[in-house]
């Protein structure tokens, strides 16, 4: 067992922002991710101080057992019951309640790994939980003929051209780069003039960049777009709103679901199928795993492998609907 560091006698809530800091900082996490992580991480030291009957210092942590943290999921999982009662919700429920407990889980170890390596708090009854298997979750990208119809489509629907000019130039750029929605909103026009027209320099999750080629389509759209944006300056955001302010993402996420209305497509076809359409698209047209995770800005090629399990079920379908062998009658 490690010794204890001199802040054995503090808090658990003393420690935990500077374990939301390390996540940040030293993990690299996104920010909606150290959000997560802490507020799982809170409620889970505030069901300790009720088991416990005071606020948790870190040696109360250092001799938790697994009763004690199984008690605690089970209150997290009745929690989620609940809720789930009270909004009616009965869609994937026990797959909403998995993903919950395993996420609950991750935060929860994660800030037991920082104890262990800051401040010498080492309970090996946390890794005794199981974590829940989880179906992956498959991307549902648009196919070929929506992506390339919906920058087109969606510009139809402005109130004005230069607004028009500049839908089409953004969700020509998600597919055509396969970008997220926070990447190309953040984006100025110094760097688009700083690639030459060619590639753009992404700043991703984490800080990560990457460099993503810029088809000629893709090109002359933004070309199109910066003749009539209005604060053309090198700073400014390439797309902006209607008084030169960085677009607000419900901006394009209310055009795009405006768009799928008329086209009767699903929820799903949000800006970030665009993003799935690109991988897929790709995927299906033969090109190299490694090099898609390199333009998506995966850091880890299981990431990039989701795509491949689409890609199977869409080939299922395929051959569920069109083989002459998977048609099976049914019997009187």
């Amino acid at each position: 067992m490690s010794s204890l560091s001199p802040y054995a006698s503090r808090t658990a809530y003393e420690i935990h922002k500077s374990w939301a800091d390390w996540l940040r900082f030293d993990k690299n996490l996104s920010p909606k991710t150290v959000i997560a992580y802490s507020h799982d991480c809170v409620q889970a030291l505030n069901f300790f101080q009720r088991h416990l009957g005071r606020e948790p210092l870190l040696t109360d942590l250092q001799n938790l057992n697994l009763t004690d943290f199984r008690a605690w999921l089970a209150f997290e999982t009745s929690k989620s019951e609940a809720l789930a009662r009270r909004q009616f919700s009965n869609i994937s429920r026990q797959d909403g309640f998995a993903r919950s407990r395993a996420r609950r889980l991750s935060a929860l170890r994660s800030f037991f790994l920082y104890l262990k390596k800051e401040h010498g708090i080492d309970n090996d009854s946390l890794s005794l939980l199981r974590s829940p298997r989880l179906k992956p979750r498959l991307p549902r990208p648009l196919n070929i003929e929506e992506a390339q119809q919906a920058p087109d489509g969606i510009a139809e629907q402005a109130h004005s051209l230069p607004t028009a000019i500049r839908d089409q130039a953004l969700f020509t750029l998600l597919y055509g780069a396969g970008l997220r929605i926070s990447e190309a909103l953040s984006l100025t026009i110094a760097d688009l003039k700083r690639s030459g027209g060619e590639t753009l320099l992404i700043h991703g999750k984490g800080g990560k960049e990457r460099f993503v080629p810029l088809l000629p389509k893709v090109g002359q759209s933004l070309n199109d777009w910066l003749k009539v944006h209005p604060s053309p300056h090198p700073t400014a955001p390439l797309f902006c709103g209607v008084r030169g302010g960085p677009l607000n993402p419900g901006v394009a996420q209310r055009a795009m679901r405006q768009w799928r209305k008329l086209q009767g497509l699903p929820d799903s076809a949000t800006p970030h199928a665009f993003r799935h359409a690109f991988a897929s698209h790709l995927l299906q047209g033969g090109a190299d795993l490694r090099a898609i995770q390199e333009l998506l800005g995966h850091a880890s090629l299981s990431s990039t492998q989701i795509y491949t399990l689409a890609d199977e079920r869409h080939l299922m379908d395929v051959w569920q609907k069109a083989h002459p062998r998977a048609k099976v009658k049914s019997k009187p």
